[in-house]
């Protein structure tokens, strides 16, 4: 049994001045879970100044592993900050309901994409209310949107460390905190502004949650717990349900109390859940309709018909009504790519996070055996048990899922991945005296080593000799890591230290120049230009570099008259400017959200409102927001004061790229595709008698005709108010761009 003073030496020296431990106690120590011990000061002993204290950390680490620690954090937050406004407003999007919740209480609260409330975006507004509360202090730029980003990514780093420090060691917490900060999803993400960010930290904090109340049974943690999942679920819906599973088995069999009790706190903690996350939920389906805006993403103006249905089970069975299509089932091929086992090390997904996916997994099961004989209650293999449930069951969903999958959502991996690295590295270490454990832990670095050369190698321009380092230096690290039990220290923290650079130097390479390039649009890729290349049906104009098929990726090399690195906003803050926007895969031309290196095409019938356009609209701006000259602003912010929108247009992004422009409300027509009934061609007309809109811009938007499940009256909607529109209504061109003056009519 181990008792307090055994458990007082987690990753410090020895009694005897033995070697550090860098894992938990070895042997016996894992019969049983014991809570690491806090320190109390001594009787009459002088309390330490705050910042001694923050400095010095437990008393009972050595010195090193609280400045090992705050470094860390550092580090990490400087790496997420450099070159943060490279991606101007990043997602229009979300960034243009930013920009409303910062002008609007109302639109804060809903999550609108303007704030005369038109329509919201179509995810819960959680990951918003940061973002939006930043701007109304620092104002519209680039920074104020991205940087709470930076500070949740942090944040993850820090409660994950936290998570692994309490049963594992200092040791298991830095390497699992270093394996995040460097994975090349997490650092797209965290310096990016969809509401991957946030759930992902609560994701970890749900866990964490679930470890401190597998300690001693303790219900407040499991409350906590269901608490995180619920404001999770405030983030990004059903996402936030896929751990529970797991979680809750893990907990409902190891807790160190009794059965009974064990099921009531888990009923407690599923009760905090939904008071947590359903408050909101409760509140947006009992306010009238008509005095809220329209649900985006949802037919039929319902928050709950968004959360089972597009955001949902239609994920899940490729059944998404209003969407741009699903994707195959059963190792098939779709619009998003293919699924199967595979889909996580394929060349859409692999360079994203499976790095060392193969040594989390070899890892997890030698966590497994390894504690195999343990009590019931053994906390390293509930610890084990908790991440592991959590990496598996969201890879098997993200892997058979037939609906939208982007390979950003794999940042929900992240922090799984790297707590079964650092906890499985640390206990094979402290194991490594048998035969077994070293093999295994050698067995880990051999095939990440091997898998980062295979990676490596899909990219075979980008740094070419780095595969061979890798791959060399693991299997050297590799095998010293067999024979460390019987070599000298200081050889064998050498091949420790040169097993861990072999295996994070690909990710890390990959997170560099990640970080070194603004990124735009919807959909968003880590790496260097070629790291994913999205399969499916592909488009016009060829293959996909990380974006939609037919379209480039966000970089934006090659283009006519662009500046290397696309800046939907300019920058810091400063309105797009240059060409019309288009969809992915066009040639356009300008300073603008452009993707792809000059590609011809695009999606077929991407021409102007009522112009031959699919429904009466085009296509572009779909998935990129579009570019906005200065002369277009300068007409849409003449008498903008005189109208609740200044203007009028099809699709989320086109509309949000002429809102961040001129800071004024723009109605987004259909939502983010174009498909959503709202408003009607009724409302819309009333719109205009009553002169609330000023101007109609063309294209952008889907406009319906394209996604799974659209109904004939979602497909008619955007197209009946453009062809009524370009009918009724004065055109006028400024540079490339069309609008329609509302209260102009031709007749």
């Amino acid at each position: 049994m181990t008792t307090q003073s055994d458990t007082s030496h987690q990753g410090g020296a020895s009694p005897s001045g033995a070697e550090p431990s860098w894992g938990p106690p070895s042997s016996t120590a894992l019969q049983e879970p014991v809570a690491p011990p806090t320190a109390a000061p001594r009787s009459g002993e002088p309390k330490q100044p705050f910042f001694h204290r923050v400095w010095r950390g437990r008393p009972e680490d050595p010195r090193w592993v609280r400045p090992a620690f705050l470094a860390l954090l550092v580090a990490t937050g400087l790496l997420y900050l450099y070159n943060l406004s490279a991606s101007g407003y990043a997602n229009s999007f979300y960034s243009a309901a930013v920009q409303a919740g910062s002008q609007s209480w109302k639109a804060l609260f809903f999550g609108s994409l303007d704030s005369a409330n038109a329509i919201t975006v179509d995810k819960p507004p959680a990951s918003l209310w940061p973002m939006a509360l930043s701007v109304r202090i620092f104002d519209l730029n680039s920074w104020a949107i991205l940087v709470p980003e930076v500070l949740m990514g942090v944040a993850t780093v820090g409660v994950l460390y936290g998570a692994l420090r309490r049963r594992f060691s200092p040791a298991a917490g830095l390497i699992a905190g270093a394996v995040l900060a460097l994975t090349p999803v997490a650092a797209l993400m965290f310096r990016f502004n969809n509401p991957d960010a946030m759930l992902a930290l609560l994701m970890t904090v749900t866990i964490y949650c679930v470890v401190r109340a597998l300690e001693d049974g303790r219900t407040k943690w499991l409350v906590w717990a269901g608490v995180a999942v619920g404001f999770a679920f405030l983030a990004k819906t059903l996402q936030a349900f896929l751990i529970l599973p797991p979680l809750a088995v893990v907990y409902a069999v190891c807790a160190p109390v009794r059965l009974r009790k064990r099921f009531a706190q888990l009923g407690l903690s599923a009760v905090a859940m939904v008071v947590a996350g359903g408050w909101w939920v409760a509140i947006v389906e009992l306010w009238p309709a008509s005095s809220r805006p329209y649900i985006g993403g949802s037919q039929n103006n319902s928050f709950l018909e968004l959360t089972f249905g597009y955001n949902g089970l239609g994920r899940i069975n490729g059944d998404e009504t209003g969407s741009v299509g699903g994707g195959g089932g059963g190792g098939g091929t779709g619009q998003w790519g293919e699924t199967g086992w595979n889909r996580m090390f394929n060349s859409e997904i692999g360079s994203q996070i499976a790095w060392l996916l193969p040594a989390a997994l070899i890892l997890f099961v030698a966590g497994i055996v390894l504690t195999r004989k343990a009590r019931r209650t053994d906390l390293t293999r509930s610890s084990f048990l908790a991440w592991g449930g959590a990496l598996l069951m969201t890879a098997i969903i993200f892997s058979y899922m037939a609906g939208i999958f982007h390979q950003y959502y794999t940042v929900a991996l992240a922090p799984y991945i790297a707590a079964i690295v650092g906890m499985g590295a640390t206990v094979l270490w402290e194991e490594r005296s048998k035969v077994w454990a070293s093999l295994t832990l050698a067995g880990a670095v051999t095939a990440t080593a091997a898998w980062g050369y295979v990676l490596l190698n899909r990219t075979p321009t980008y740094l070419p000799w780095l595969k061979w380092l890798v791959l060399i230096g693991g299997l050297v690290g590799a095998l010293g890591l067999i024979f460390a039990a019987r070599l000298g220290r200081q050889l064998a923290l050498a091949a420790v230290g040169l097993s861990f650079v072999a295996s994070v130097a690909g990710p890390t390479a990959y997170t560099l120049s990640t970080v070194n390039t603004g990124h735009t649009g919807s959909i968003v890729t880590a790496g260097p230009a070629g790291a994913s290349m999205m399969g499916g049906r592909g488009g016009p104009g060829g293959g996909m570099r990380g974006g939609f098929p037919g379209g480039g990726n966000t970089r934006g090399q090659n283009q006519q008259g662009g500046n290397g690195t696309t800046q939907q906003g300019g920058g810091m803050g400063r309105p797009p400017t240059g060409g019309t926007g288009g969809f992915p895969g066009q040639n356009q031309q300008g300073n603008g959200n452009t993707q792809g290196q000059n590609q011809q095409g695009g999606m077929p019938g991407g021409g102007a409102m009522g112009e031959g356009g699919m429904g009466g609209g085009g296509v572009g701006g779909l998935l990129n927001g579009a570019t906005v000259s200065s002369a277009a602003k300068k007409l849409l912010e003449t008498n903008a004061g005189d109208y609740t929108w200044a203007a009028a247009a099809v699709g989320s992004q086109n509309s949000a790229s002429y809102q961040l422009a001129t800071g004024k409300p723009v109605m987004a027509i259909g939502g983010f595709n174009g498909t959503d009934p709202s408003p009607t061609l009724a409302q819309f007309k009333k719109y205009v008698t009553d002169g609330k809109i000023h101007y109609f811009i063309s294209g952008g938007g889907m406009g319906g005709g394209m996604g799974g499940g659209n109904s004939s009256s979602t497909t008619s909607t955007s197209s009946q108010i453009s062809s009524w529109v370009t009918a009724n209504f004065k055109k006028v061109t400024v540079g490339s761009a069309t609008f329609y003056d509302l209260t102009q009519p031709t007749k």
